[in-house]
Order: structure tokens, then sequence, then C-alpha cells
């Protein structure tokens, strides 16, 4: 069984999915990363250089890849849910479980961060309130969904680990 955690960036998943790869003794496997090693660029050069349309074919064939495997936690990127055949595919050995936060909190948990190219722009809030609503009807493809605004990652993790147990 895989355990595959989606959401939007910012909300946690590849912090959990360390400490739930480590605590079940399972694979981890951080997506976005692994995008990073079959194309050989960064993820804002990805999409500078060949834009979203292209990142997002990559990311379908990484995540097809990985989730005919088991025994993994895999922290995917936030647009996964951008394509259902994707959520298909990790659901096809596993569970998904949704990490969520609001958006202030997410525009705190990202502001350093200089790797999310679709928040480089002027009103990086208003982005992420826009991008959380399109997104809002695809985080609805599984039940398990986790509250991360006032949780420390372990608490996280403990949630999960009860997510899988029943």
């Amino acid at each position: 069984m895989n355990i595959s955690l989606i959401g939007f960036m910012g909300t946690g998943k590849t912090s959990v999915a360390k400490i739930l790869a480590k605590r079940l003794a399972y694979d981890l496997i951080d997506l976005d990363e692994e995008i990073v090693k079959r194309d050989g660029r960064s993820i804002p050069e990805i999409f500078a250089q060949d834009g979203e349309g292209y990142f997002r074919n990559l990311e379908s064939q990484v995540t097809a890849d990985f989730s005919k495997k088991d025994r993994q936690v895999i922290s995917t990127g936030g647009g996964v849910v951008l394509r259902s055949e994707n959520i298909d595919n990790l659901k096809k050995k596993g569970i998904v479980v949704l990490l969520e936060a609001s958006a202030k909190e997410i525009l705190k948990r990202t502001s350093n961060d200089n790797n999310r190219p679709l928040l480089n722009v002027e009103d990086p809030l208003a982005k992420i309130k826009s991008m959380l609503e399109h997104r809002r009807n695809k985080y609805d493809c599984t039940p398990y969904k986790i509250d991360t605004n006032k949780l420390e990652v372990e608490e996280v993790v403990e949630e999960i680990i009860k997510i899988v147990k029943n």
C-alpha cells in the first residue's frame, strides 16, 4: 500500500512525508524531486523554458511510474490534482490524503521560498486564494482530509497513521 499526500503548496506534504515514511519504514518519494531528476532542470527552469503544460506532462508521467510500486509515501506537487488521471493512478495501490491550510498560512509558509514559480506575482495572497478556489472541487477526490493550520508535523503524521490503521 502507498500513502499519497496531496494539497496546495505549503500545506506540509514534504515535511510530513519524510517523517511518515521513516515511521512506517516505507520508501519516500517526492514527485517534484523525481521530475527534476528526470528532466535535469529545476522546476522554475522547466516553467520558464517550457511552460506549465510541459511540466504537467512530466508530472503525470512520473506519477504513473511511481504509482505502480508499493510501500511508498508519495509527496506530490500541489498541482497534481489538476489531472484526474494522476489521482486515479495514486489510488490504484493506496490511499490519498489531502493536507489543507488557509491562504494566509500558505503565504506565511511559502513567502521565503523562491522555488514557487506560480507565486512569483505582485499579489501572492490573491493568487493563492484564486488557485485554491480553482482547485477546490479537485481536492474532493479523497475522504481523508487534515487541516494543518494549527498542527505540528508530528501531529499530522499521527492523524495519517490513524487513518491507515482503520
